[in-house]
């Protein structure tokens, strides 16, 4: 598959306001960028590939999100270099589909040749109905995945509605052959979602996180993010002050360092292969406040991915230490493993013979927190709901 097909070159005078020695300093300096016809990006030996798809026929309530990706790129650009072997490409922007479901169609082969290289796509939407797409291309490669959704909503809409940013989780959910795995939500917000969604999920095992529960303690995000394969951050889930370019904007969610944070979260799990900015608006942004942010979100994900680990037990059992918690007056005992690289912990899930295509999920990653509540002879909630889904 020529991928090049699929992409509009970059106006690279959009983003020549600075000196050439200044450049040099600069992100703009290390991303190799699609500026002309006939010299598409060498993608295959890159660790990351950026991909702009300005797309927003299916945004609710946010039209203008379409223009996202370059006012993004201006600022990512203008941001200094830190010292790590970068190898990232900026593949330009992906040029719409006749249909809406033409440029899913083409966003999900292009991930799917990308991921087959090993190369971390990251989207800058764009409508975030776009992690449909994410999601197809694993499909596309018969791969069970994880799905975090940074959102203030669960975007389930109803089975009668058409595919659109407040209603493609639901779509992921019920298509067929499915290959969702567990789907996780940070940061929700219960009078934007109601108590009926907020059991949906329960019943579905799924993993939903109240903004407040979340804001509490934030270190409890990393192993929720680092169970993911796929990432999408809905910048409605930023509170206003911090974030205003988005037509969704509400006074309560996220600050910006923590969205930075979470961000970094994502950059450093082995896991995670591909991730998506989604529902910037910069008709409606205020001085630049919004693109500024995720262009700084994006910069901590590129300085997470280059702090990977690679301490994945699936890997190398050897480099961790072993735990086992007998849980009285129940058949289980859980098994725990702490990374003697990271410090970072995980457990072991059983799952059925018969269920071999899980078996990548069957170390969930957890926290020391989860380790003391099987101590104390409680089980995991964690533990639990991935029993459930394995079973």
């Amino acid at each position: 598959m020529d991928i090049s097909a699929y992409f509009k070159p970059l106006d690279q005078f959009k983003f020549a306001s600075e000196s050439e020695d200044s450049k040099s300093s600069r992100m703009y300096g290390i991303i190799e960028k699609y500026v002309e016809e006939d010299k598409f990006p060498d993608w295959t030996e890159a660790n990351i590939a950026i991909i702009g798809v300005p797309e927003q026929r299916g945004a609710v309530n946010n039209k203008g999100c379409g223009k996202a990706p370059d006012f993004v790129r201006a600022k990512l650009y203008e941001l200094r270099q830190a010292k790590y072997p970068y190898k990232i490409v900026d593949l330009g922007n992906l040029i719409n589909g006749h249909s809406l479901n033409d440029t899913y169609s083409a966003l999900a082969g292009i991930m799917a040749e990308l991921l087959k290289s090993n190369v971390i796509p990251l989207i800058i939407g764009g409508s975030q109905d776009l992690t449909f797409a994410q999601y197809n291309a694993y499909q596309q490669l018969e791969q069970t995945v994880n799905i975090t959704c940074v959102d203030a909503f669960f975007d389930l809409g109803t089975t009668e509605e058409k595919i659109h940013s407040h209603s493609y989780v639901g779509k992921i959910i019920l298509q067929e052959p499915n290959f969702l795995f567990n789907f996780s939500n940070l940061g929700y917000q219960t009078y934007f979602v109601g108590h009926n969604q907020v059991d949906l999920m329960e019943k579905l095992y799924f993993d939903a996180y109240r903004l407040g529960q979340v804001r509490k303690d934030m270190e409890e995000v990393e192993p929720i993010i680092r169970n993911a394969d796929i990432v999408s951050f809905d910048i409605t889930s930023v509170r206003f002050s911090d974030a205003p370019g988005n037509g969704k904007a509400s006074p309560n969610g996220f600050y910006g360092e923590e969205a930075c944070q979470i961000a970094r979260y994502a950059g450093i799990s082995d896991k995670l292969s591909s991730i998506g900015f989604y529902e910037i608006n910069p008709d409606l942004d205020k001085h630049g406040q919004t693109v500024h942010l995720v262009a700084q979100m994006i910069w901590y994900f590129i300085e997470g991915f280059y702090n990977r680990k690679k301490d994945l037990p699936l890997v190398n059992k050897s480099a961790f230490t072993k735990y086992r918690v007998a849980i009285k007056n129940s058949e289980h005992e859980i098994v725990f493993f702490k990374s003697k690289k990271s410090e970072r912990w995980w457990m072991e899930v059983p799952y059925p013979s018969n269920k071999a295509k899980y078996e990548r999920h069957h170390l969930v990653p957890c926290s020391y927190k989860d380790y003391e509540t099987a101590v104390n002879q409680e089980l995991p909630e964690r533990w639990w709901q991935a029993l459930q889904k394995l079973s």
